[in-house]
């Protein structure tokens, strides 16, 4: 397809509390991304940085601050901020770029806080996400628990089932090099751990880290000239918005004032995310050989299942039950181990989504290696009506 551009070489910095700054972990992603793909920083023509917030005025203009530490070699600079999405949309804008002619290096990286994410940049009281955090004191793992609950009273779900969510993302975590969590877990360890926001546990609700991800991308002519004659390749890249009036965008079911004389969207926002990106793509659920999603909370995953098209609404818990979303299941949702056995740095994660779609297509994934893999993606839903979705293919 000639919307398609070639995954060259795909770097990481592993995930972990490293006590450094964001820009030593997204050069070191980079370099690994540039022996990947056997060239040359000065072969680069342009950078995209995924931005973060945290990291000050670096932080705010990322493709200037990697393309410095890189060192000064004329390349062009885009930076990109947009939450958890920030990697994708990152992704979006060099294929856009390599479309027009030119080649990428995408790098996203993060130094995240201890505990709780708490808004950065000071006081913004248009900012809907600063509002719920400083006014209503509802973080993050507080959302994560109204969707728990929900999918409790609605579907039946139950704290043993998003438990076996974890369980597998640990097994998978456990064969992973790059991961902060490489131990196993049990369903009796996930119960016995402190409550943070009922029904969820401490090892419902995954952790904030340090890491960083990079990729280098092309087009297919430059691919084949460097003797890439069968690469993985970007095939879609989903962005969308959220469609009015479903507006509300942590608790779609409940219904604004403009609900009561338009009819709500038939497709909520994540789903929504994932169609785009399928129908660009021209594939179906049914053509999916794995997925990487955003597991902020095991429940959430279950939701994931069900917006990806891998079942209906309300049967994702089956699925993780059964085994068919496990490694050695007909679809292996998070072969990498997700963020249940990385812990969340913002801008890099998406990239790493990516990352591992790539190494699976390629078949070095080693022990979380999905047998026959071809077709994978990615999704996640950022602050403030991001989200986005990214299909590879080989």
């Amino acid at each position: 397809m000639s919307g398609d551009v070639a995954v060259l070489g795909a770097g990481m910095h592993p995930w972990g509390k490293w006590g450094r700054g964001f820009v030593t972990y997204g050069r070191a992603a980079a370099h690994a991304a540039l022996a990947d793909a056997g060239i040359g920083w000065p072969e680069v023509g342009s950078v995209v940085g995924a931005q973060t917030v945290r990291g000050g005025y670096p932080g705010y203009v990322a493709g200037a601050t990697f393309a410095r530490a890189l060192g000064w070699q004329g390349a062009r600079v885009t930076s990109v901020y947009a939450a958890c999405a920030s990697g994708a949309q990152a992704i979006d804008t060099a294929r856009a770029q390599i479309l027009a002619g030119m080649a990428d290096v995408v790098v996203g990286a993060d130094a995240a806080p201890k505990g709780f994410f708490a808004p950065a940049g000071g006081e913004r009281p248009d900012d809907p996400d600063w509002l719920r955090f400083r006014v209503l004191g509802a973080t993050n793992p507080a959302y994560f628990g109204l969707y728990a609950r929900r999918r409790m009273a609605v579907y039946g779900d139950s704290p043993e089932d998003f438990a076996l969510v974890k369980v597998k993302n640990a097994a998978a975590g456990a064969l992973n090099a790059y991961a902060r969590y490489r131990t196993p877990v049990t369903a009796e360890e996930v119960a016995a751990s402190a409550v943070v926001a009922d029904p969820l546990r401490l090892l419902d609700i995954c952790a904030t880290s340090d890491g960083a991800a990079a990729l280098v991308l092309c087009g297919m002519e430059f691919a084949r000239r460097r003797g890439a004659t069968d690469p993985v390749r970007i095939r879609a890249v989903s962005t969308v918005t959220p469609t009015f009036p479903r507006t509300v965008l942590d608790l779609p079911d409940i219904g604004t004032d403009s609900a009561v004389a338009v009819e709500p969207s038939p497709v909520g926002f994540r789903a929504s995310i994932a169609r785009a990106a399928c129908e660009e793509a021209g594939i179906g659920p049914e053509d999916l050989s794995l997925a990487e999603v955003y597991d902020l909370s095991t429940a959430l995953e279950l939701e994931w299942y069900e917006d990806i098209g891998l079942c209906a609404p309300g049967e994702g818990a089956q699925l993780v039950r059964e085994g068919v979303t496990a490694l050695g299941g007909r679809v292996p949702v998070n072969a990498s181990g997700g963020l249940a056995s990385f812990g969340e740095a913002v801008p890099a994660q998406a990239i790493a989504q990516v990352c591992e779609l790539t190494q699976q297509l390629r078949g070095r994934a080693g022990g979380r290696q999905v047998p026959g893999a071809r077709v994978g993606i990615t999704a996640n839903q950022g602050l403030f009506g991001h989200g986005s979705a990214v299909i590879a293919v080989r």
